[in-house]
């Protein structure tokens, strides 16, 4: 058996001044998962710039290199129908911003490409309230304690 294809992923956790965290949907043929805006690198592209290239087209943020916080989360997890990759390996960054309308870039067509169906704010109790799938699935847990106690040391295993 050959090793799982992993790709390289980053992943942002964009945070406004009241605490709410920008999600987008994904939309799989049997569910729909809320995550934190980003996607694969790129060759020759290091996790910073895949962050900013991700929001832009995603949200429509452009966001200066310096804006990009530190590496707060990392996961690993496999895709049991993967075409091109078997699996992802994300490093998540702590992203502070204004509040901002999410306009992405992508047209409808590529965004759908892409699995994207909606992006938008939640609040904290949003989040603690909802019937949703979240990747990571502690996504409200995790964001909670981020916001409390701050970026971790280095970043923290998330688990799925």
């Amino acid at each position: 058996m050959s090793a799982p294809r992993i790709r390289s992923a980053t992943r942002a956790v964009v945070v406004d001044p009241d605490g709410r965290v920008l999600l987008v949907r994904f939309e799989f043929p049997d569910r729909s998962v809320w995550a934190t805006p980003g996607g694969g690198l790129e060759p020759g592209e290091t996790h910073e710039e895949a962050i900013r290239r991700e929001l832009a087209e995603e949200a429509g943020l452009d966001l200066d290199p310096a804006a990009v916080g530190p590496a707060v989360w990392r996961r690993t997890h496999l895709w049991p129908d993967g075409l091109y990759w078997d699996g992802q390996r994300e490093l998540t960054f702590l992203v502070r911003v204004e509040a901002f309308a999410p306009k992405p870039r992508l047209t409808r067509a590529e965004l759908a490409r892409e699995l994207v169906a909606d992006i938008r704010w939640w609040t904290q109790e949003e989040l603690a309230a909802a019937d949703a799938v979240f990747a990571p699935r502690r996504l409200p847990e995790l964001l909670r304690a981020l916001l409390s106690n701050g970026p971790p040391a280095a970043p923290l295993d998330v688990g799925l």
